[in-house]
């Protein structure tokens, strides 16, 4: 993939925001990848299907409490600054990362034991609301406004990749262990790994200047003194929050957790595809799919933002109901090849929402309020509609019995943003990035 000559220090910028990103998101995807096992570990013996529900439950809270997250951090960040911000978010990630890897389960804690699974889960949600809104803003603010699909298209590989690595780290670990140790202790090494992982990402980002941006607002005092009231009162500024969450996050959410997640949990629990050949085939599909996001926003640097993203949304309401008949159909008897290009292709409607999203929504806001009013309308969106994805989807085929029922929710919510983004948001590629 082309690209004009990047301006100084870019690709480092990139590399130390992503990097830090990606070890966030791949904290925070483990619990999620490893939900079928800890289920075992933390609820009462004997109802597995209550036990993963409640899994996916508490996999779920981290989604709900990260736009908490992304207004607490989000102030920080248009405050005291980007680069301080998300060197806190983390640190705070890793510690609750490693302390889930040392948690004792059910039979030792007993009831205490999801408690306090739940309250470190809320924990990793309040941090990952707070790094993607800085990490996103630091790229876009050093990138030149014509490429600024491109270069902030490398932040949105980091969700993929961070999952990717989660996956990868699963396999290793279970392989040199073997499925019994795995999963009766084993399960907690990729836990407690992401501890090295983050000193790691720390050591790097603390050496990274402040956003220009950022730096030259708060140099000519422009810096707004209330960040959350500018951004949810002013009501020109709650329009474009509303807008932001209705006609672009919210159907990449929805879209986004059915391409990744619900469909491990649906090739696990309704195919009945083993724990090792589910995660195979999403491994294989998110290596496969992963450059689109790149290709994605780069395109919409030249058809525009919305374009692209309400095209996705769009296909995956059409295609997903044939995906997944096609995942029962190669389920039994086994075909890989077939299952990793159906979860690969409904994945690239993933990666035509979330390509062009960070450039979108940094766009939309100013300087001086863009960390925190960006980051609620995404964590709403993305957190809550698309992290309870999961859950709903399996809930719904549970109650009902209908093993494509669970798409009603992502295809209904996919439909209704595409239509309130192709009516009432106006397309804002490559405008200038200034501190009004």
């Amino acid at each position: 993939m082309s690209s004009p000559a990047a301006p100084p220090g870019l690709w480092k910028i990139i590399g130390a925001a992503s990097v830090g990103t990606l070890i966030e998101w791949y904290d925070f995807y483990l619990f999620g990848s490893l939900a079928t096992v800890i289920s075992a570990h933390f609820f009462p013996p004997g109802h597995p299907t209550a036990a993963f529900l409640s899994t996916l439950a508490v996999f779920a809270t981290g989604f709900v409490v990260r736009p908490f997250g992304a207004l607490v951090f989000g102030r920080l960040g248009d405050v005291v600054g980007r680069k301080h911000t998300f060197l806190l978010t983390l640190l705070i990630m890793g510690g609750s990362t490693f302390a889930i890897g040392l948690l004792p389960g059910y039979e030792t804690l007993g009831v205490l034991a999801p408690v306090l699974l739940v309250s470190l889960r809320l924990v990793q949600g309040l941090s990952i609301g707070g790094e993607y809104g800085g990490a996103a803003t630091y790229v876009a603010e050093h990138s030149p406004d014509a490429r600024r699909g491109f270069y902030t298209g490398w932040i949105q590989t980091t969700a993929t990749l961070g999952l990717l690595l989660s996956l990868g780290v699963i396999l290793v670990t279970q392989r040199q262990l073997g499925p019994t140790a795995f999963a009766a202790w084993g399960w907690r090494v990729p836990f407690l790994l992401s501890i090295l992982l983050v000193l790691l990402s720390y050591s790097i980002r603390r050496r990274m200047a402040e956003s220009p941006l950022f730096a030259r607002a708060k140099a000519e005092g422009k810096l707004s003194a209330s960040p959350l009231r500018e951004s949810f009162l002013n009501r020109a500024n709650r329009r474009l929050v509303l807008l932001a969450l209705f006609g672009a996050v919210a159907g990449h959410g929805v879209v986004w957790y059915t391409g990744q997640f619900y469909a491990l949990f649906f090739l696990q629990k309704v195919a009945q595809v083993d724990f090792a050949a589910a995660n195979e085939v999403l491994a294989w599909s998110l290596v496969l799919t992963t450059p689109f996001y790149v290709f994605f926003g780069s395109l919409s640097d030249r058809l525009g933002r919305l374009p692209v993203i309400l095209a996705g949304c769009a296909l995956a309401a059409i295609f997903f109901v044939p995906v997944y008949q096609g995942i029962m159909h190669f389920a039994a008897p086994l075909n890989m090849t077939m299952l990793v290009a159906l979860v690969s292709f409904q994945m690239l409607f993933g990666t035509m929402t979330y390509g062009p999203l960070a450039a979108f929504l940094v766009e939309l806001f100013p300087t001086r309020i863009r960390y925190t009013a960006m980051s609620l309308p995404y964590h709403l969106g993305i957190g809550v509609l698309g992290g309870l994805t999961p859950l709903i989807a399996s809930s719904l085929v549970a109650q009902t019995g209908n093993l494509y029922m669970g798409l009603a929710y992502p295809v209904t919510v996919a439909v209704a943003t595409f239509i309130v983004g192709a009516t009432l948001i106006r397309e804002r590629r490559g405008v200038r990035l200034d501190a009004e």
